[in-house]
């Protein structure tokens, strides 16, 4: 049996989405939307691509200090966050389509572990191998 905890904002996302028949794109209908804008350097992708995710991840960490250091209105962070995790969400994509993966089968396979995790009472720890 799979237990899920599914946050507020999510339940209202898909009551908003089922309320006005919009389709949910897939992980996999994303991945290759998102791959039809890659404009890089393809004998670099893979380094291109990892080091663009950490660039996007660290511009979500940067925008979240200056909301702690200059008090912006929560508004403006949240759209700043979207806007960056948007970003974020592109290079993993990109991350793993230069290694030949899928987001649907990354996002099953992360899912699962964390819950084998839970089961063993190991969510908690650290290391790869709990």
């Amino acid at each position: 049996m799979r237990v899920y905890i599914i946050s507020t904002v999510l339940v209202e996302i898909v009551v908003q989405r089922l309320t006005s028949w919009e389709l949910i794109m897939t992980p996999n209908e994303y991945q290759l939307q998102a791959m039809s804008t890659a404009v890089y350097p393809v004998n670099h992708g893979k380094a291109y691509a990892v080091i663009g995710l950490c660039n996007e991840a660290g511009e979500v960490a940067g925008k979240f200090k200056k909301y702690l250091r200059d008090g912006v209105a929560y508004a403006v962070i949240q759209q700043q966050i979207q806007d960056e995790l948007g970003d974020v969400l592109w290079y993993v994509a990109s991350v793993a389509t230069e290694f030949d993966l899928s987001l649907a089968s990354i996002m099953e396979g992360n899912l699962q572990k964390l819950a084998d995790r839970k089961t063993r009472g190991v969510i908690g720890g650290s290391g790869d191998n709990r």
